[in-house]
């Protein structure tokens, strides 16, 4: 078969799979939380992700550190239940609590049984955890402890240097650069955990995504009595747009045996018209492993790296383009050299016709597995929630990476890839 034809043939079978897959219900709780359900039966399983507007951008000056360190309290302690006893009615029922922290939001994800006797008790300890947290005097102190020393001890590694120095550079003194240290931990007291969560641990704040075996009515009273409680704060600020920095290129000692190499620049807003001549793009530069330009050029053609790798992070204002590498410390300037040659191509001439057939049908031949769990739809289902993508964005995914064109690849890429602003940063490259 022609490949032409056989990329026609991935595409339709991609778009029948994406169209017979998941339909999201959207509306809103009585106290204006947002919430995204998809409804499935095919286990008796129920997934939810609650996302707060409380990452790091919204800590604030002088409080770096501040929400990774209410995010991880929050579950350890509410009313009338320790974080044993939390721990334990969770097991009793085989649930399992985690999340996170990142630039833009603050996660809990719930996975419970759908059975109502297993079901009920979970979601009991869920709303328990985001309507009545305590913070405990002597929990707080031990967990800023525990933080500052796998800060410190995080430290130590290049590769923890390498990315903070990275978005140090790109970001300056955008919220997006800010970054705990030991000493703005070391600052921070209870009583500014308790401010950041009642300023944004809030209805307004929050995005509710939920999939799994419940029906349509059952998911709105989840919701409703999971967000009754929630405190009412002040209307979202966005984030300011970053400025986009001049060149500059740092490099920092370290004794590994390899310089590690980072590459980036702010570059890609969540929603934007971009988004798929990008990562169409990014596939053929430094995205696609073996058949991309980066990974043969430093490291089949040069032997410089044992692989390369380039992406973009798209956040609520814009998140990085990043490139990374880790070669020999004596050519540590060769491999940089020819990184920056690679991508000043690429911005020149953009993807070739067969780089982009082979872009579209591994992203296209792939995309059915990014919907093959209850998980990976509620990772998709929330992000769409919290960024306010479209609500049929999965249905077109394919069909968007489908129609694009060889020069709206070129064209995206020097919009938004700028040599002139690309920070550069060595460690252990001396």
């Amino acid at each position: 078969m022609k490949p032409c034809k056989l990329l026609l043939l991935v595409i339709a079978l991609a778009v029948r799979l994406a169209h017979a897959g998941p339909q999201i219900e959207h509306w809103q709780t009585t106290s204006a939380a947002r919430v995204f359900f998809v409804e499935n039966h095919a286990l008796p399983m129920l997934d939810i992700e609650v996302d707060f507007v409380a990452g790091t951008a919204h800590e604030g000056e002088g409080r770096a550190g501040v929400a990774a360190l209410t995010r991880e309290l929050i579950e350890l302690g509410v009313a009338g239940m320790d974080e044993t006893q939390i721990a334990s009615r969770l097991a009793d029922v085989g649930a399992r609590l985690s999340g996170g922290v990142d630039r833009d939001r603050a996660s809990l994800l719930l996975r419970t049984l759908s059975m109502a006797d297993k079901r009920g008790p979970a979601l009991a300890v869920l709303r328990a955890i985001v309507s009545t947290p305590q913070f405990p005097v002597v929990v707080f102190d031990r967990e800023k402890a525990r933080s500052l020393a796998a800060l410190k001890e995080a430290l130590t590694r290049p590769e923890t240097l390498a990315s903070r120095a990275l978005w140090s550079a790109m970001y300056r003194s955008h919220p997006y650069g800010q970054q705990a240290t030991p000493e703005s931990l070391t600052a921070l007291q209870r009583a500014d955990v308790l401010a950041f969560h009642a300023a944004n641990y809030s209805a307004a704040r929050a995005t509710l995504a939920i999939v799994g075996d419940l029906s349509r009515a059952q998911a709105e009273a989840l919701a409703e009595e999971l967000t009754a409680a929630l405190p009412s704060a002040p209307a979202v600020s966005e984030i300011v747009v970053p400025a986009l920095p001049a060149a500059s290129e740092q490099r920092l000692a370290h004794p590994a045996l390899q310089a590690h190499l980072l590459i980036g620049l702010p570059a890609l807003k969540r929603g934007d018209p971009d988004f798929f001549p990008l990562l169409v793009g990014n596939y053929s530069l430094g995205g696609g492993g073996f058949v991309s330009r980066l990974m043969k050029e430093v490291r089949e053609q040069r032997g410089l790296a044992y692989s390369v790798h380039s992406a973009f992070l798209p956040l609520a204002q814009l998140g990085p383009f990043q490139i990374g590498l880790q070669t020999r410390k004596a050519q540590v300037d060769e491999a940089l050299q020819l990184t920056r040659a690679v991508l000043s191509g690429f911005l020149e001439q953009g993807s070739g016709d067969a780089e982009l057939r082979a872009a579209k049908e591994n992203l296209i031949g792939s995309f059915p597995l990014r919907l093959d769990s209850n998980r990976k739809i509620l990772d998709n289902v929330a992000l769409i929630g919290f960024y306010q993508l479209p609500l049929d964005y999965l249905d077109h995914y394919p069909e968007n990476i489908a129609r694009v064109t060889v020069a709206e690849v070129k064209a995206a890429f020097q919009r938004h890839v700028r040599l002139e602003h690309l920070a550069t940063v060595i460690v252990g490259g001396e």
